[in-house]
């Protein structure tokens, strides 16, 4: 993919190279860790927890949880995203951003040595881990959502470095500080998060990369390329509607 044209803080080519050379040495040594592991699709413990995004500055009791459930390597999961996105970019639903408390969760198993098994391998913990840390890092969700669309629109690709330092450059997220949350504690902290996130997904009975819940209950599914289980409606402004609705019942609890 051709890298995008965009401002970035380190301008020098010289500088710019040293801090991608010392990225791709990190991410190398976490595959490398990886895919020398005795289990497949192991990624070793310690990692991130739920990732919580606030959207807007009501009091959290008022809020209407929405929560998406996906695998970073899943197109099912791009279609997904592509309608959530839509709730921090389009001001038709700028309405509603105050009025939901948003997680993005992701689906895997637990193994036995206390690492994930994801469903395309490690790759896709990799991405997993990526798009947590982008999360925990740059929590606005116009700058982490926009991110982790970018990565979903080349899914097939996540998680090479070249997309994600485009995607990084794109939305203004420094891919040094990605590395930093990546390999931290020897790379316990983004385990223990995704392992978190995955564990969220198991305790809610997700199975299906994308899965929408609002208020705790499934509002929708994207499985195979089409949205399945939707009684409300698979739009956006299907989602919006039942988010006011939410809102407006819960004010008057």
């Amino acid at each position: 993919m051709a890298p995008q044209t965009v401002e970035t803080m380190h301008n020098s080519p010289v500088r710019r190279t040293k801090l991608w050379a010392i990225g791709a040495s990190l991410f190398a040594l976490c595959y490398l860790i990886w895919i020398m592991l005795p289990t497949s699709g192991w990624v070793q413990e310690g990692w991130i927890s739920d990732v919580h995004l606030t959207w807007g500055a009501e009091t959290s009791k008022k809020l209407v949880p929405l929560e998406a459930h996906i695998m970073s390597k899943s197109g099912d999961a791009r279609d997904c995203l592509r309608e959530l996105a839509g709730l921090s970019v389009l001001p038709t639903m700028q309405k509603v951003l105050d009025k939901v408390d948003f997680t993005l969760s992701y689906i895997g198993t637990p193994t036995n040595n206390d690492g994930v098994s994801c469903k395309h391998g490690p790759e896709e913990c990799m991405g997993n881990i990526i798009e947590l840390c982008a999360a925990e890092l740059y929590p606005d969700p116009k700058t982490y959502l926009g991110f982790t669309m970018c990565l979903a629109r080349d899914y097939q690709a996540i998680p090479q470095q070249s997309l994600v330092e485009d995607c990084a450059l794109e939305h203004n997220i420094d891919f040094s500080k990605l590395n930093e949350c990546a390999v931290k504690d020897d790379g316990g902290h983004a385990m223990e998060t995704l392992r978190n996130s995955v564990r969220r997904s198991i305790d809610a009975g997700v199975v299906t990369s994308c899965t929408v819940r609002l208020n705790e209950e499934i509002y929708c599914i994207r499985d195979g390329g089409e949205w399945r289980d939707c009684p409300h409606g698979s739009g956006v402004n299907d989602l919006v509607l039942a988010v006011e609705k939410l809102y407006q019942a819960s004010c008057h609890e």
